[in-house]
């Protein structure tokens, strides 16, 4: 992360448009707000438009406007996003679900900064800074023809790609605090922090929601939490129950240990292999076989992971 923020300063001041790419939940519309607030433009607008959440008739007219009489229910004049982020910036959120049709007005916007309304033969010029976002990947869209390939290269200038939260487990315990704090002041709450054991699960937790998943867990656990410390009962049952499989498996008492004594033939290693080899698979069960996620969990690196991975033959 300490990556991502470095380019975003290098690239805040420039006018290239920039592709910001990276799982659902990861913050990608905070990393465009912060290059805005970053740039010249600091004090003109930032407008954000989610490009999958309207039918193509309708973005287009939210993007460019439309005139009156240019379609059914258009009564009067009204100005589009781009009009409205002049000098300033445009968020182009999931880009990817933009249709042919639309990806060439785009096409051209970004090379003349010019547009025509729905409906309009008037041409109008803007000055702005454009920045777009996607959770796919749009080579492999441009490769089966779903995305232009010109389009893709003009906003593919500079690309902030975001890291999933399984891969930033650093960042989790972080990010668990900056948000409890927030929530408690929203709620008028007074928590200290939270336990041994529930830290132990955020960190073990996968996080397929990312950012947004673990922001909606501690809000959660604010509103429920009964004492001065946030605990395992206060997290989603997904989030709490992440650690009893690692746990099962350790305290297994099926596992057969052979005493290592003076007339054994086997050595420590070999006798803790079995119950190793399943505490290993049962996290990686727990983990969705996120190999960061678990090795985080187990206390180990993922080199030494991958290692006793492949020992067990436990490689997919």
């Amino acid at each position: 992360m300490a990556k991502v923020f470095d380019l975003i300063d290098a690239v805040a001041d420039s006018k290239a448009t920039v592709l910001i790419t990276g799982e659902s939940g990861t913050g990608k519309s905070l990393v465009a707000r912060a290059i805005h607030d970053r740039s010249g433009r600091r004090e003109k607008p930032f407008v954000e438009v989610s490009c999958g959440a309207l039918p193509e008739m309708l973005l287009e007219s939210e993007l460019f406007g439309h005139v009156r009489g240019a379609f059914t229910d258009a009564f009067g004049d009204r100005e589009g996003k781009f009009a409205a982020a002049d000098d300033g910036t445009i968020f182009l959120d999931e880009i990817s679900t933009a249709s042919p049709g639309l990806q060439f007005k785009l096409l051209r916007v970004l090379q003349e900064r010019t547009f025509e309304p729905v409906g309009s033969n008037r041409t109008q010029t803007v000055d702005v800074r454009v920045i777009v976002a996607t959770n796919r990947d749009l080579w492999r869209d441009v490769g089966s023809e779903r995305f232009r390939q010109d389009l893709y290269y003009r906003v593919n200038v500079v690309n902030v790609e975001l890291p999933p939260l399984r891969e930033r487990g650093e960042d989790i315990a972080l990010l668990a605090e900056h948000f409890l704090r927030r929530y408690e002041r929203e709620n008028s709450r007074s928590i200290l922090g939270f336990t041994d054991d529930c830290l132990d699960a955020l960190n073990s937790y996968p996080w397929p929601g990312n950012v947004r998943e673990l922001a909606n867990c501690i809000e959660r656990a604010v509103v429920l939490c009964r004492s001065n410390r946030i605990d395992m009962g206060d997290l989603p049952p997904a989030v709490a129950v992440v650690l009893q499989p690692i746990a099962a498996a350790a305290a297994d008492q099926t596992v057969p240990v052979t005493p290592v004594g003076p007339n054994s033939a086997r050595t420590l290693a070999e006798a803790l292999a079995k119950p190793e080899k399943q505490i290993i698979r049962a996290a990686l069960a727990a983990h969705g076989g996120h190999r960061q996620a678990t090795a985080h969990a187990l206390g180990i690196n993922r080199c030494t992971l991958y290692k006793k991975m492949k020992k067990y033959g436990l490689m997919r």
